[in-house]
């Protein structure tokens, strides 16, 4: 049907919707024009993403002319800083950069989240990826994972693996998906700290282990603890001589802790994709992959559409995992 035979009223709808449209289009055509922050929802100083964040926004202010000020905003495991950043104007002002253990896992250890972590955040881009290993006691008889599980079912009851962090985190999960994958057992021993967690390695307290890079490579360089797989879809150039699981027959095992962009639900596309060139461009950089490899991370830019796909499938082999074990929220 021809404009001009429209009914009146549905012009007049038409006609309204494109100017208040024309609003949002053009502060997404002129973004950024003030300071940008990013929410970061863990204490300052305290991992490699707060290190890995603060790297990536003094040059990101410069390629989009504005100031980016990361504003550090811990509790509830990452929930708290999450919920600013969803309760924030979709307008690309106010950004969350939070690990796969508060976008990922925590959907399923936390039934009622204030939001909706596919629904509420848009996917802006992955900044990093911190490739896990799985790292055993020198005295256990085991070379390489397959050694390993068929140790594990033969010796039934008589293998203890570490957590670096506690109960539902991704150092707990990684051997939780071997055990699920290999139908094997192994007692879970949780720690407060990855350094705990090491020396009782060490020790031969504990025989198993999986940890993210620089937690291990000093002890693992020193000949205290031996390396038997990379839990990632390709060897890391971390320890490139250090097969994966996936090498070793162990079907779509990926394991490691990601730091991905996200924005408020109903962002601008155009606002979005900017963030995501920008931010793609410069973990290519000599300058910013020298850092993030000092903290055990990769770059890994993604299109928004593939980190919102990977996002799903995270918390869906999460989810799976954390439901099966019935961990829930430490109190």
């Amino acid at each position: 049907m021809h404009e001009s035979k429209l009914p009146v009223v549905i012009r007049g709808a038409l006609a309204a919707a494109l100017l208040a449209l024309t609003p949002a289009l053009a502060a997404a055509q002129a973004y950024p024009t003030k300071p940008i922050r990013i929410v970061l929802p863990y204490p300052t100083g305290s991992s490699s993403n707060d290190i890995a964040i603060r790297a990536l926004a003094p040059p990101l202010g410069e390629a989009l002319g504005q100031t980016v000020v990361v504003d550090n905003k811990p509790g509830a495991g990452g929930n708290l800083g999450a919920e600013i950043v969803v309760r924030s104007a979709p307008d690309g002002y106010t950004l969350l950069a939070a690990a796969n253990s508060t976008m990922a896992i925590n959907p399923s250890v936390f039934p009622h989240l204030p939001y909706d972590s596919l629904r509420d955040i848009a996917p802006v881009a992955m900044v990093a990826k911190f490739p896990y290993i799985m790292v055993v006691y020198p005295g256990l008889p085991v070379k390489n994972v397959k050694e390993l599980v068929a140790y594990a079912r033969a010796n039934v009851g008589k293998l203890n693996f570490s957590s670096g962090s506690g109960t539902g985190s991704t150092t707990h999960l990684c051997p939780e998906l071997l055990k699920s994958i290999e139908n094997i057992e192994m007692t879970h021993i949780p720690y407060k700290g990855s350094a705990q967690a090491m020396i009782d390695l060490v020790g031969g307290q504990v025989q198993v282990f999986c940890t993210g890079i620089t937690s291990v490579i000093s002890t693992l360089k020193a000949g205290k603890v031996r390396a038997i797989g990379s839990a990632t879809l390709k060897r890391t150039e971390l320890l490139p001589d250090l097969p994966t699981f996936l090498e070793q027959g162990v079907p779509d095992f990926e394991v490691g802790s990601w730091l991905g962009m996200f924005a408020p639900a109903k962002t601008a596309q155009p606002i979005i994709r900017r963030l995501n060139e920008e931010v793609g461009k410069l973990a290519r950089t000599p300058e910013l992959k020298k850092v993030f490899l000092a903290q055990g991370a990769e770059p890994a830019p993604m299109a928004p559409e593939e980190l919102g796909a990977y996002h799903r499938g995270e918390i869906a082999k999460w989810g799976a995992v954390v439901r099966k074990l019935g961990i829930k929220p430490e109190s």
